[in-house]
């Protein structure tokens, strides 16, 4: 896993970059390509779009269960994310099945203004997190995600959508991309 990151600049730096660049893929994606399948995936090109958006929703909810999290004992913390590691199976069966149908709500039409209210609230509180807040963290579920590790830093959760965003870029099968 790469070194944390906790300069604000380069988080919302790297926050403003997938934005730009799924505007890019919205933007030049030809008709056909939204409904083939996508390299390695279950997910058509637009299912798996919506799912990089998903991505960075989660984060806004993580944000939120880290402050919570981050306060209580670290062994409340570690049982919480074995019991999550323990629901893997189901959880991966919600993860594709609601990116499949969240991608008939946020399509190719809606996924944008989403994905920039989404960066938006992220730009907002990773302006305004208290910079000591920035060496609490929490454990996470190591089998739900190969970008989430054993125990990840506020930090490393605003850096966790973009390597979310660049695994599933690479999957993506949009004619003519870069």
């Amino acid at each position: 896993m790469p070194e944390p990151v906790t300069d604000r600049s380069v988080l919302a730096a790297d926050l403003e970059r997938a934005r730009a660049d799924f505007h890019t893929l919205l933007r030049t994606a030809r008709e056909d390509d939204w409904g083939k399948a996508s390299a390695g995936t279950r997910w058509s090109n637009e299912q798996l779009l919506f799912h990089m958006l998903f991505g960075y929703m989660v984060v806004r909810r993580l944000l939120i269960v880290l402050r919570m999290m981050s306060r209580l004992p670290e062994g409340i913390g570690r049982g919480f994310a074995a019991v999550l590691n323990a629901a893997t199976a189901p959880f991966d069966v919600i993860n594709y099945y609601g990116s499949c149908w969240a991608a008939r709500v946020y399509n190719r039409h809606r996924m944008g203004a989403k994905l920039d209210q989404v960066i938006g609230s992220l730009q907002h509180s990773l302006t305004h997190e208290p910079d000591t807040a920035f060496q609490r963290g929490m454990h996470y579920p190591t089998r739900w995600d190969p970008y989430f590790a054993d125990y990840m830093t506020l930090a490393d959760v605003y850096a966790y959508p973009g390597r979310h965003y660049d695994h599933h870029r690479r999957q993506l099968t949009l004619t003519g991309m870069r």
